[in-house]
This record gives structure tokens, C-alpha cells and sequence, in this order.
């Protein structure tokens, strides 16, 4: 199980570098995911045909790669309208409820229950991302445009871990990423018609990052956080993927010169020790013997 850790780690890293791009708003939300998803697709789809990897089982396993690749579509394009509507901190706390949605799905839909510690780690891993992005932001909280679309963005996601984990237990990762990005491209390629969005017209350094976003944030991140969504159960993969906005802060205090505050250190620590939790593979229990005697010095 380490290469798969591995693998998330570095492709959770590789994704808290997104935000980082977005803030600079050198594109438009839906065009800049279609391009994400389409330049992958440009450079994933030649290896793929080459090593023979486009075969898939049956229609159905196509079927469920078009939607995860939809969903992932809708999640990316939702969460950068939730960024531009209100704020990438609001945006970035709604997007990442997606754990909670993943646990509630799993334990009404699968047999494979989620366990007493992922419950456990969750609420301690959102406890930590509330103290990470500070207690104030809810006060400004308001049920808009970005509210809405940063609730959706985290449904999304957590439909597309979970859609993907079935069709990655039938299908290489090459596999799935390419058949997953063919609908990906096609659906924010028709939103971004739809809502008349430019295709061109752009800066150097805007297809600059359109193409890192590409390589880094998508490809590589992907392919990885794929991997570990092949060998891992989803909820710890959708929990893990919590650390991004840890990571996010750090790099914006690196390269946008934002402020990493004592509470925020306080915040990555106890999301952290939340994830570790649903890691620790026997049950969290406190024994009897281990708070009678405080019950004794009480009374």
C-alpha cells in the first residue's frame, strides 16, 4: 500500500497548485477547464493508442467513463464559477465538503460501509479545515451564485470518485483517464459554446498555464490520484485530497506574498492528524478502564 500513498501525495500536491493559477484570472472559469481537459486529452490519447489501451470490456464500463469524466467536467467548471462568484477561500471549503458526500453515499448505496475511524477523522478533518480558512468566513456566508455553485462543485467530485472507482477496478488507469477526458472535453467544450465563452484571444502567459494546468494539475495529478483510487478505498482518497487546501496555502505564501497565520498552522495540524485517523486501520475505542477512574476522583 506505500506506492499508492505515495502517489496521492504527489498528485494532491500537484493539484493544490490549481488555485494558484485560477487566482490570476487570465481566462474565463468554464474555457479554462475545457482546455485543462482537452490539451490532456491531446497528450494522453496518442500513448494510449500506442500501447493498445483503449479497449474497455463492455458498453457499460464505457458508459461510466463518459460520467466520470461528465462529472469531473461539471465539478472543475462549478468550482471555478464559485471562485470567480465569490471567493476562492468560500469556494474551496464548499468544493471540499465532498468527503462528507462520498461517506453519506457509501454507507446508503454499498455494502463496503465506511468505518467508525473515517467518520471520526472526517469530523476532525473539518474541523481543521474550518480553523485552517478561520471561524469569520461563515459569517459572510450568503446563499448566492457562489454559494450554490461551490455545494454542486463538491457533489460533483464526490460523484466522480465514486463512479470512477467502479470503472477503475475493470480498466487500466491510461485507460480510464482517456475515456474520461474524451466526455470531459466534449461537455465543458459545449458549456463554453453555450455560454459564449472565447476559444482564443489569449496571452502568451494565459496559454502559458492553460498548458501547465494541463500537464500538472490534470495529467500528472490525475494519473496518480487514479492509481491510488485503483488500490484505495474512496473514502480515504476523497478525505486525503482535503490536505490540497494546506498545501494551497502554503504555496500562496510563497508566491502571492498571503499571509500564514498561527490559527492556519493550528488548522493544517488538525487536519492532518483528522486524515491520519481514517488511516489508522483498527477501530478508535476508549475503555471503560481508561475513564472510571476519573469518574472516581469526581466523585
Amino acid at each position: 500500500m506505500t506506492k499508492p500513498r505515495i502517489a496521492l501525495l504527489i498528485g494532491i500536491f500537484a493539484i493544490s497548485v490549481y488555485p494558484i493559477l485560477i487566482k490570476l484570472e487570465l481566462t474565463p472559469g468554464v474555457i479554462s477547464a475545457f482546455y485543462r481537459m482537452a490539451i490532456s486529452l491531446a497528450l494522453i490519447l496518442p500513448y494510449a493508442w500506442y500501447t493498445k489501451q483503449l479497449g474497455l470490456p463492455s458498453m457499460k464500463i464505457l458508459g461510466l467513463a463518459a460520467l466520470s469524466g461528465i462529472l469531473f467536467g461539471f465539478d472543475v467548471a462549478t468550482w471555478n464559477i464559485s471562485i470567480l462568484a465569490s471567493t476562492a477561500t468560500q469556494a474551496s471549503l464548499l468544493t471540499n465538503l465532498s468527503p462528507v458526500w462520498v461517506g453519506i453515499t457509501t454507507f446508503l448505496f454499498l455494502e463496503n460501509k465506511p468505518t467508525k475511524n473515517f467518520w471520526i477523522g472526517t469530523l476532525i478533518a473539518l474541523f481543521g479545515m474550518v480553523t485552517l480558512v478561520g471561524f469569520g468566513v461563515f459569517a459572510t456566508f450568503t446563499f448566492d451564485t457562489g454559494f450554490i455553485f461551490g455545494v454542486l462543485s463538491g457533489i460533483f467530485y464526490s460523484g466522480y470518485l465514486m463512479v470512477s472507482k467502479v470503472v477503475l477496478e475493470k480498466v487500466s488507469v491510461i485507460t480510464f483517464m482517456t475515456y474520461s477526458l474524451m466526455a470531459s472535453s466534449l461537455c465543458l467544450g459545449i458549456l463554453s459554446w453555450f455560454w459564449d465563452q472565447p476559444f482564443g484571444g489569449f496571452s502568451n502567459m494565459a496559454w502559458l498555464l492553460l498548458g501547465v494546468q494541463a500537464v500538472v494539475c490534470q495529467l500528472l495529478a490525475w494519473l496518480l490520484v487514479s492509481f491510488a483510487l485503483k488500490h484505495m478505498k474512496t473514502t480515504r482518497v476523497s478525505l486525503a485530497v482535503l490536505s490540497q487546501a494546506l498545501i494551497t496555502a502554503f504555496l500562496a505564501w510563497i508566491f502571492l506574498n498571503e499571509t500564514i497565520t498561527l490559527q492556519m498552522i493550528l488548522g493544517g495540524i488538525i487536519l492532518l492528524f483528522g486524515i491520519r485517523v481514517t488511516f489508522y486501520n483498527k477501530p478508535i475505542t476508549i475503555k471503560r478502564s481508561h475513564w472510571l477512574p476519573l469518574l472516581k476522583m469526581r466523585y
